[in-house]
């Protein structure tokens, strides 16, 4: 049958051989996924990858990005989300109603805890904050309401390490869900699952991704009716990821655990260096005795982030810290973190945690953050040492 070149340019009838292979996965970019028959129509099912359906419920290329961070969290599921808060958000969505509690430590990353305040308010969701630190007190805070626990190791931006293990077995005594952001740990660092936790979750924006240039996040569970409920969620809100930005993942993955050795080894150099400096009042990195939850992250862990923050001397004026911060060239001032380059944020206690006589011992003082990208260590050395002589005077 002759067809107008217009139909021909859409229907032709040519299609690659099979049996192509590659180390890099293929891009597979859909909204319609076309079926072969009705009866395939009518019988794919896509929330264990046996079929495609539509591009919002999964391609070759996101349902391999899927097997591979399940693969490398201990999972058997994952579901792929827009962002590390959209995984948050997922979490809570699935699994909390109205009536309903949810517990987020005090050091929550912040967005989690405003997602609380706001939204699941609004839904008639409450929520109170616990002390990481005690496992005995929250075992006290756990009601007949709690469905839910936020677990993270270490605290957003104050870096305590919790005994995750306490925690997971109070809640567990008592019927409560566990959810870890694995963000830190980026599945290297200790193996979550292997703790009792429930769901474990990550911002793939940060480790996974690598380059500082793709927003991502992750839920993976080992229980399927948990599964069952999350990617029913995910469906009823439409959520999906782009094949570009899956791509971008997958080719950093292999390079993930280097990744992670090197800016953790530069991470501990700085950090050490850093310690020793008179500026500084407080090292808080889980990895160095003195940090709180030390003890916590040596029974748990095999390796730290490049990520830790310092406390400098209330002697020091904010405007001191801010001059020494603004001087730093090396480090580049911005959010997130686990990219190629090095970061630092300068951050506001009394806002996160309270004025500083509610504070604990190992917060006074003021915070900044860095972190460790890929960098030479001497480099970012020199950066610190000439930035520590402008914003607080002496020598290098």
């Amino acid at each position: 049958m002759s067809r107008d070149l217009a139909t021909e340019l859409i229907h032709h009838a040519y299609a690659p051989p099979p049996g192509f292979d590659a180390p890099q996965v293929g891009v597979h970019k859909a909204s319609t996924v076309i079926f072969p028959s009705v009866a395939a129509l009518r019988s794919r099912d896509w929330r264990y990858k046996s079929g495609y359906t539509y591009g919002l419920h999964g391609t070759p290329t996101t349902f391999t990005l899927e097997e591979r961070i399940a693969a490398l969290e201990g999972g058997t599921q994952c579901t792929l989300v827009p962002s590390g808060l959209a995984a948050v958000a997922l979490v809570d969505q699935a699994l909390l109603a109205a009536g309903d509690e949810v517990l987020l430590p005090d050091n929550v990353y912040g967005p989690s805890r405003e997602l609380a305040r706001h939204e699941l308010a609004r839904w008639g969701i409450t929520h109170r904050l616990y002390d990481p630190m005690d496992a005995a007190a929250l075992a006290a805070m756990i009601g007949p309401r709690t469905r839910l626990l936020w677990l993270e190791a270490p605290g957003s931006v104050t870096m305590e390490f919790p005994d995750l293990p306490a925690l997971v077995a109070a809640a567990r005594a008592r019927g409560v869900t566990t959810a870890l952001d694995n963000t830190w740990g980026a599945g290297v660092a200790f193996q979550a699952f292997e703790l009792g936790i429930d769901i474990v979750m990550q911002a793939l924006t940060k480790f996974p991704s690598g380059g500082g240039d793709v927003l991502m996040g992750s839920v993976v569970t080992r229980d399927a009716a948990l599964h069952e409920r999350l990617k029913l969620t995910h469906m009823h809100l439409g959520l999906g990821v782009a094949g570009n930005d899956a791509e971008l993942v997958l080719r950093s993955l292999p390079s993930l655990p280097l990744r992670y050795a090197a800016q953790d080894r530069t991470g501990r150099q700085l950090a050490a260096w850093l310690a020793a400096r008179p500026e500084v009042r407080q090292l808080l990195h889980p990895a160095f005795e003195g940090s709180p939850g030390h003890a916590h992250w040596r029974a748990t862990c095999s390796a730290a982030a490049g990520l830790f923050s310092v406390m400098f001397d209330e002697r020091y004026s904010a405007l001191q810290v801010d001059a020494f911060v603004d001087a730093l060239e090396l480090f580049k001032m911005g959010y997130s973190w686990a990219g190629p380059v090095s970061l630092v944020v300068p951050y506001d206690l009394a806002a996160m945690r309270g004025e500083a006589a509610a504070r604990p011992a190992h917060l006074r003082g003021h915070l900044v953050r860095f972190s460790v990208g890929l960098e030479a260590a001497q480099d970012l050395q020199a950066d610190l040492a000439q930035a520590l002589v402008v914003g607080f005077g002496g020598t290098a």
